[in-house]
């Protein structure tokens, strides 16, 4: 299992315990994470799973695909370190990771 942290734009935090091999989206819904709506449940077809990573995780979470791209182009308030939780994989490298929820999504 590795711990996820996602922090809502309020600055309550949720700590997870993710199985290895499913997504960041995938755990905040099942988790009940304020703010990750998931409306396609995690096709790459919506913006409503955005999230910020931490700085400290951006180069071991990768860059987005061209597909995740074009997606968060319909997101609000894309930052640099924007991602769509669905496409983020979790892995034991990513213990720890610390994803911020924007105020809205798309």
């Amino acid at each position: 299992m590795t711990k996820l942290i996602f922090v809502t734009h309020e600055g309550t935090r949720y700590e997870i315990e993710a199985a290895n091999g499913s997504t960041a989206m995938e755990n905040a819904v099942r988790n009940d994470v304020p703010g990750i709506e998931a409306e396609c449940g995690g096709a790459c077809a919506c913006a409503t799973c955005h999230v910020y990573v931490d700085e400290a995780f951006t180069a071991l979470t990768g860059e987005p695909e061209a597909m995740e791209e074009d997606m968060l182009d319909f997101a609000f308030e894309v930052k640099p370190t924007s991602r769509l939780s669905c496409q983020i994989k979790i892995r034991p490298e990513l213990d720890g990771l610390v994803l911020t929820v924007p105020e809205r999504q798309a």
